[in-house]
């Protein structure tokens, strides 16, 4: 086994590596090989999932993984191409790829990282940070509506937009496979634990 794959880099008791450990079994049960697979992240937190899987990889700029992904899927549209983005990264400066990559119905699987702040930086609000949530940014409360991913996607013509719990494990995995299997563009909106910075 390569060393770095144990040399883990998260908070301890950090919930991403329950998703990996999903997107991993959910790979093994469909039976596709490493050399067809492919993850693609952005920055922050999830960025570094692109560190601890044994297939194709790429860790992009803030903001940009599903341009990134969308452009390798056209160039090998054989591989299996899986987006890792964090709500901070993929709702607040990557936005707009979402929309549009709803809209486009390219076939990748988009795997957002939901811990609702952007914990990277300490804890700041994010745009699924909830309404009232004390943070460094918002010592009052947040007062600012948090986005309804699901709901955007399904209104920018999205065909499979679901959310997913990391800590109910067989579940999640399960969603997994259901999204890599859709024939389209999938987002799973991955709601999970921050032990360092989520206090609500």
């Amino acid at each position: 086994m390569r060393t770095w794959l144990t040399n883990i880099q998260w908070c301890p008791g950090c919930w991403d590596t329950l998703i990996i450990m999903a997107l991993k079994n959910a790979f093994k049960e469909l039976e596709i090989p490493s050399h067809k697979r492919v993850v693609v992240s952005g920055v922050w937190c999830s960025g570094k999932a692109s560190q601890y899987v044994d297939w194709y990889a790429a860790e992009t700029l803030h903001g940009r993984a599903l341009p990134f992904a969308t452009w390798v899927k056209l160039a090998k549209p054989e591989l299996t191409v899986v987006v890792m983005w964090w709500d901070g990264d993929g709702y607040g400066i990557g936005m707009g790829h979402f929309i549009h990559s709803c809209k486009r119905n390219i076939n990748m699987t988009y795997l957002v990282f939901n811990n609702e702040n952007y914990a990277l930086t300490t804890g700041q609000a994010s745009p699924t940070t909830p309404l009232g949530a004390k943070t460094k940014t918002t010592p009052d409360g947040n007062t600012n509506l948090p986005f309804d991913p699901i709901q955007l996607a399904i209104d920018a013509g999205c065909g499979f937009a679901k959310r997913a719990d990391s800590s109910k494990f067989a579940e999640l995995k399960e969603i997994i496979k259901e999204a890599i299997l859709h024939p389209g563009f999938a987002i799973i909106d991955i709601t999970q634990a921050c032990p360092s910075f989520k206090r609500w």
